[in-house]
């Protein structure tokens, strides 16, 4: 079971209180989150309430999310965006908006039922039946690209890159604010917030180290389009160091603020390098900036 705690915000009065936490990252569409405000696994100050329900601001909101059950991954013919397939791996564009596997709200038209589709069973089994063949993630609304195991061996070759660090990852994202230099570094560690669980945070209690590298390619009147190279992989690490450092990602209505009409975080994984676990020759790929992204930077441009 899972329990996130939260804390309503000014800035979602009005709004109903479904559509709020389907806004945030813990995997729970609309239909979900109905779903358990009808089973009373959604509580505002310790009460049920009913599924329109439009709470105030400081209200606690808690949510119980009950064990995932054991499912059968369907496979499903849905689009796919293969930059590059052999016997060993695949490297994926995924849009904004696809969820990469199956989870408690989401159960089909994820990533992970369109690569059951296309490759017939053909995937990696380390993660087991709801994730085959998923090395690394990325969000809901993170774009771009994203490197698949066909194989065991495949699989825990490339996870051991990125353990050592030696995995190419590299995102552009538009980000708040004016940044005062052209290049800079964030090492702070992140953890689990310590109250709002479905959130991450940078602290030194029972957290990982954690290194951002970012330069600024534009900088727009109150924003600034920005390249950035993982030197390690936490959970939303890009999302958590640009909020800390007082840059949040344009569009992060949970690292930031929200934006009216823009639904999730500008930020795209643009870059992917590792060696073939196979022929061992290092391989990279890129991938062009998606039509929501350049519309934004055009927005920018015209302000």
């Amino acid at each position: 079971m899972e329990k996130h705690e939260l804390i309503y915000p000014e800035e979602a009065v009005g709004s109903r209180l479904d559509k709020w936490i389907a806004t945030l990252a813990i995997g729970l569409t609309r239909c979900a989150v109905q779903g358990l405000i009808a089973s009373g696994n959604v509580l505002v100050d310790g009460k049920e309430i009913p599924k329109n329900y439009r709470p105030k601001a400081g209200q606690l909101v808690e949510v119980i999310v009950p064990p995932p059950e054991e499912i059968d991954v369907v496979p499903q013919d849905l689009p796919l965006d293969i930059v590059y397939e052999d016997e060993h791996l695949l490297v994926v564009n995924k849009a904004k908006g696809m969820v990469v596997h199956p989870a408690p709200g989401n159960y089909d038209e994820t990533l992970v039922n369109a690569l059951m589709y296309h490759c017939r069973g053909s995937l990696s089994g380390i993660n087991g039946k709801v994730r085959p063949g998923i090395v690394h993630r990325i969000d809901k609304n993170t774009s771009g690209l994203l490197i698949v195991a066909k194989t065991d061996a495949a699989h825990k070759h490339l996870a051991a890159q990125i353990k050592e660090h030696s995995f190419t990852r590299e995102y552009e994202a538009v980000a708040a604010g004016a940044f005062q230099e052209p290049t800079g570094t964030i090492n702070a560690p992140i953890g689990r917030h310590p109250t709002v669980r479905m959130k991450m945070c940078v602290t030194d209690k029972n957290s990982k180290e954690s290194i951002t590298h970012y330069e600024v390619l534009r900088q727009y009147a109150g924003y600034a389009h920005l390249r950035l190279r993982l030197e390690t992989g936490r959970t939303h690490q890009i999302r958590v160091h640009l909020s800390y450092i007082g840059h949040p990602i344009y569009g992060d209505n949970v690292y930031g603020k929200i934006i009216k009409g823009v639904q999730g975080q500008c930020l795209h994984a643009r870059k992917i390098g590792f060696i073939h676990p196979a022929t061992e020759e290092y391989m990279e790929f890129t991938s062009e900036l998606p039509p929501y992204f350049q519309k934004i930077l055009d927005k920018l441009e015209r302000m």
